[in-house]
């Protein structure tokens, strides 16, 4: 009986609760880890980090191979084993990684993974390899060749090679990529959404800067 009035009873006043007893609030969910910590933590041993880090970058290189690669060329070869291959050659070297800027572990995969490519054309032949060795442009564009034209494209990238390494990063992350605020947040070893996006505007602005140099204008 006890026991049921006092479930029925009012819960007291707050401000009749001595100190230790105030409720206290619930604390935020906790977001997700950054990739800077993850790399830290694979790269003393951490296996469920490492995992955690190809996971999250698995879909994002299959999104950059398909809107970077020509057509002839995912035709050609597959897609889906060389970003798999290449997430597991990086993660067997872990160790010797050292991220150096924001975003470093997403260029030092993307690298791996077109170096990966680039041996795989050498390895072909016919139209893939004439194609490489000649220099000449695939007569099937990429899907971002397809969007922005190739004159434009081809200021795009040479703009994007004189931008900080911190920046290119953002732009890769969010134009080829795709990526969420929350994905780029992680990406990047940004706090909050809202930093990502204020990092990548700003990104997009000296890159626009760059570009406009380059045009003439």
């Amino acid at each position: 009986m006890t026991t049921l009035i006092s479930m029925l009873k009012p819960p007291p006043d707050e401000r009749e609760l001595p100190p230790h007893e105030h409720p206290r609030p619930e604390s935020a969910k906790p977001g997700p880890e950054t990739t800077f910590s993850l790399v830290v933590r694979a790269r003393g041993g951490d296996r469920a980090a490492l995992d955690e880090l190809c996971a999250r970058y698995l879909p994002r290189l299959r999104r950059w191979a398909h809107g970077r690669l020509p057509a002839w060329t995912r035709q050609a070869l597959d897609t889906e084993d060389l970003v798999q291959d290449t997430l597991i050659q990086v993660a067997g070297r872990i160790q010797s990684f050292e991220p150096r800027h924001e975003g470093a572990f997403q260029g030092y995969l993307r690298q791996a993974l077109l170096n990966r490519i680039r041996d795989e054309v050498r390895r072909a032949s016919g139209k893939l390899a004439e194609t490489i060795a000649s220099g000449r442009p695939s007569p099937d564009p990429s899907p971002l060749e397809q969007a922005i034209g190739t004159e434009l494209l081809d200021r795009y990238e040479a703009a994007l090679m004189r931008v900080k390494p911190e920046d290119r990063e953002a732009i890769i992350a969010r134009v080829e990529m795709g990526l969420t605020w929350p994905e780029i947040a992680e990406a990047l070893d940004k706090n909050s959404s809202e930093s990502a996006q204020m990092t990548v505007k700003r990104a997009l602005v000296r890159l626009a800067r760059e570009m406009s140099h380059g045009s003439g204008f």
